[in-house]
């Protein structure tokens, strides 16, 4: 059995469909920031961190779609993201992914 103890990232009532939400977490003696969409009423989660840089992708908070909201968008480079499975599909990180989070949905909550 895994010991690890689940943190809550946010409650699932707090995300329309499709909508995004960042966080920064303590997770394991370790500052964790991530984001997570809500999309067709699924969850996905990933390292608040773009391939081609490092930086952050969010330009407001809690910012990550695009205008149409079927992709992750990075402010920084305008690199496009399926939301999915992460990969770039448009931009100077072209064929490369975020990095995806481990999240659980329990409880009316997202937990990671």
């Amino acid at each position: 059995m895994n010991n690890t103890k689940q943190t809550l990232i946010c409650a699932t009532a707090e995300l329309s469909d499709p909508d995004s939400f960042g966080f920064s977490i303590e997770k394991n003696g370790e500052i964790v920031q991530g984001f997570l969409i809500k999309s067709d009423g699924q969850y996905f989660a990933y390292k608040n961190s773009c391939p081609h840089t490092g930086s952050p992708l969010d330009w407001l908070e809690h910012q990550f779609l695009d205008s149409e909201k079927v992709l992750i968008q990075c402010a920084v480079h305008d690199a496009r993201f399926i939301i999915d499975t992460g990969e770039c599909i448009v931009g100077p990180c072209f064929g490369q992914s975020l990095q995806k989070l481990e999240i659980k949905i329990r409880d009316e909550g997202v937990y990671i």
